[in-house]
Formats: C-alpha cells, sequence, structure tokens
C-alpha cells in the first residue's frame, strides 16, 4: 500500500481527499503547515505528495523545493492559482503535475495514479545503457558523463530517460508532453523546449561523435546515439 503525503491547510479539502485516497487503496498522512510538511516527508519517505501552494509558514513552492534537493518523489502541486505561468512555474520547478483548486475528488485520485505509474515505469527500467562516455541507469534514475552524476530536475530527468529508453526515434512535442507531463497537461509544449534547452546544457561535455539530441523541425526530437 503506497503511502501519500497531503499538504493542504483546508481541513475539508485534506478530509475529502483523505477519504478519497483510502478508499482507492492509499495509505494517507496529512500536514497542514509547511513545517509540518517538511517534518513529515523526511519521517514518512512518501511515494507522492500532493502539495497545497499557499500554506501557513513556508509555502509550497518553498517544500517543493526542500523535497527536490533530497527526492525524485512524484509531487502534484494543489493550488487556487490557475493562471498557465503558475502552472509553468510549478513544472519547472520540478513540480510532476499540477491541480487547480476547484477539482472534482475522483480526478486528484486519476492523476495520482497516472503520476504514480509514470513513475514505476521510468524507476522500473531493467537495465543500464551505455552511450560511449555517456551511462544511463535507468533503476537508480540517474545520469553520468565521465563518471561524473548530471544534476537535473526530475522532471528534466525524466525527459531525458524517456528519449533514452527510445533512442533514436522521434517524438513530437506532443507526445513527449503526454508521455512525460501526462495526458492532463494543460501548459504550452514551450515547457518542452525548455527542458530540452536544460539538458543540452547538462550534456555540452558529450562528445558529438557520441551521441546529441537533435531538433527536426515540424517534427521533433531525438537522442541520437552513434554506435
Amino acid at each position: 500500500m503506497k503511502n501519500i503525503l497531503i499538504v493542504e491547510d483546508e481541513l475539508s479539502i485534506s478530509r475529502v481527499l483523505k477519504a478519497y485516497l483510502e478508499k482507492n487503496q492509499f495509505q494517507v498522512e496529512q500536514a497542514f503547515t509547511g513545517d509540518e510538511a517538511q517534518r513529515k516527508f523526511d519521517m514518512l519517505n512518501p511515494a507522492l505528495v500532493l502539495l497545497d501552494v499557499m500554506l501557513p509558514g513556508r509555502s509550497g513552492w518553498s517544500i517543493l523545493k526542500y523535497i527536490r534537493t533530497k527526492s525524485s518523489c512524484p509531487v502534484i502541486m494543489l493550488t487556487a492559482l490557475g493562471q498557465i505561468d503558475n502552472k509553468l512555474t510549478g513544472l519547472n520547478e520540478g513540480a510532476d503535475d499540477y491541480i487547480t483548486k476547484p477539482f472534482i475528488a475522483d480526478e486528484v485520485v486519476a492523476r495520482v495514479q497516472a503520476v504514480l505509474r509514470r513513475s514505476t515505469q521510468i524507476l522500473e527500467g531493467d537495465r543500464v545503457k551505455q552511450f560511449g562516455s555517456l551511462k544511463v541507469d535507468f533503476k537508480a534514475y540517474t545520469v553520468t558523463l565521465h563518471g561524473i552524476e548530471l544534476a537535473f530536475t526530475p522532471k528534466d530527468l525524466s525527459l531525458f530517460l524517456f528519449l533514452a529508453q527510445y533512442k533514436n526515434q522521434t517524438f513530437t512535442r506532443e507526445q513527449l508532453i503526454e508521455q512525460v507531463w501526462g495526458m492532463d497537461y494543460e501548459g504550452s509544449d514551450r515547457a518542452v523546449d525548455l527542458a530540452i534547452k536544460r539538458i543540452r546544457r547538462s550534456l555540452e561535455n558529450w562528445p558529438d561523435s557520441e551521441g546529441e539530441i537533435r531538433t527536426y523541425r515540424g517534427l521533433g526530437y531525438k537522442l541520437c546515439v552513434y554506435e
């Protein structure tokens, strides 16, 4: 039974989410402030965090940044802020999904299940791939270049692992959004371009003779590996 941490200061919302998640066979813990969220995250090591943006004390953004310094645990942001810019901010900071209030509890459960499925598919990759000096470990969720582990945001890492899993195949922005961000993502596909730009920056010391991420205008992106 997977453990979900709900970080939500509105008691009524937290109770409803807890009831629906438990009905779907999740174990649920609750936190109502930012400080409590940090303590319980460290103590529980949850499978996923539902994280409200507006919290007493430390904000949800602060807690998200804290989580990302310690873990690739999936995080779904909950907020009443519906603007696209806020969604992009959350996703670029490392959130795995973003749900705007008011929401239907069944939808939240479905999003939780979808994010956990995507996370599990990546983590259960059963092999290590070596692309010249670049080593991709799907089980350890790491990428190393010349023996040094590269630093990615969780979303960028998920995107790169997907491309690495299907090397030398071209994917459109829409396909990458569906596979990495999820079908319910409502933001701009510009998020893919920005993620690719950051990934390329992390791979700048990967020899061109071994591989590269190529852009195909009007088509999408491909991780080309020259073996």
